[in-house]
C-alpha cells in the first residue's frame, strides 16, 4: 500500500543552521501521526515544509504516491492536503464573516454549490447555520478554531496537518476540539500528523508518534509504548516527565544554630 505521506532524509538549511537535519518519517493511509518534542525540535518546521512554506535543502517528500518540489505547491496538491494552525486569533481574516472565510476556499478550487456545502462543514463542527455571518471577533477560541478546522475540511482533503491545533485553548475546549477532530478522522477516513508538545494529547489522538531533537528524530515509537512508559531515548524519558507538570516538594527547615 502507498504511504499517503513520505519523507527521506529532508533537510531544512536556514543560513547553517539546520532546523531539519536528515528527518525521515513514512504515515499510513488513515492513519493519525504525532511529532513530539521541546520547542525548537524541529517538529512545526516539518509541517510547513510539507505545506511549501519552508525551504527544502535536500531530500523528498512524497504525498499519496507523487513527489513534491522542494518549494511549490500546486492547487492539485491543496485539494489534498490541509493544515490547521495553532493559532486560532491569528489564522481567521478578521473583516470577513465566516461565510466568507469559508466560501474562499471553494472559490480558488472552482468548487460549485458553495451553500450546501458550507452548511455541512459548520455542521461537521458542531457549530451550526447561526454562526454563518459572524466575524471572527465575535467567537471564542474554541469557535474560532472549529472554523478554521471547518475550513481545511470544505475541499475534503486526504490529509490534515494540524500544527498543535488545541495549545491556545482552555482545558475544557481543549478536549472538545480534539474529540471533534478524532470523529472527522473516523468519519472521513483522513490521515493525520499532528505536531503537540503535550504527550497526553499525542497518545490519545496518535497511532504512532515520532519524538524530535536539535531537528532530528531521536526515536520512533506507538502511543501504547509512550503511555506504558516503554521509552529507550533518555530525552523521551525527560519529555515524560516534564509533561507531568512540576511537583512541588516540602523543604525541611534547616537546623537551628
Amino acid at each position: 500500500m502507498t504511504a499517503a505521506v513520505s519523507i527521506d532524509d529532508l533537510v531544512v538549511d536556514y543560513d547553517g543552521f539546520l532546523a531539519l537535519d536528515r528527518v525521515s518519517i513514512e504515515i499510513a493511509s488513515g492513519e493519525s501521526f504525532g511529532l513530539v518534542g521541546e520547542s525548537g525540535s524541529g517538529k512545526s518546521t516539518l509541517l510547513r515544509a510539507i505545506a511549501g512554506l519552508a525551504p527544502v535543502s535536500a531530500g523528498t517528500i512524497t504525498v499519496n504516491g507523487q513527489t513534491l518540489a522542494a518549494r511549490y505547491r500546486d492547487k492539485a496538491f491543496f485539494r489534498q492536503v490541509q493544515m490547521v494552525f495553532q493559532d486560532p486569533y491569528g489564522s481567521l481574516h478578521p473583516r470577513q464573516t465566516v461565510d466568507r472565510l469559508l466560501l474562499e476556499p471553494l472559490a480558488i478550487h472552482g468548487i460549485d454549490n458553495a451553500e450546501p456545502r458550507i452548511l455541512r462543514a459548520l455542521d461537521e463542527v458542531g457549530l451550526g447555520a447561526s454562526f454563518r455571518f459572524r466575524y471572527s471577533h465575535q467567537l471564542s477560541g474554541g469557535q474560532r478554531q472549529r472554523i478554521a478546522i471547518a475550513r481545511a475540511l470544505i475541499i475534503e482533503p486526504s490529509i490534515l496537518l494540524l500544527d498543535e491545533p488545541t495549545s491556545a485553548l482552555d482545558a475544557s475546549v481543549q478536549a472538545e476540539v480534539l474529540n471533534l477532530l478524532e470523529q472527522v478522522r473516523r468519519d472521513r477516513q483522513l490521515t493525520f500528523l499532528m505536531v503537540s508538545h503535550d504527550l497526553g494529547v499525542v497518545t490519545h489522538m496518535c497511532d504512532r508518534l515520532a519524538v524530535m531533537k536539535s531537528g532530528r528524530v531521536v526515536e520512533r515509537l506507538s502511543s501504547g509504548d509512550l503511555a506504558s512508559g516503554k521509552v529507550e531515548q533518555t530525552y523521551t524519558q525527560e519529555l515524560m516527565v516534564a509533561s507531568k507538570g512540576f511537583v512541588r516538594r516540602v523543604i525541611a527547615p534547616a537546623p537551628a544554630g
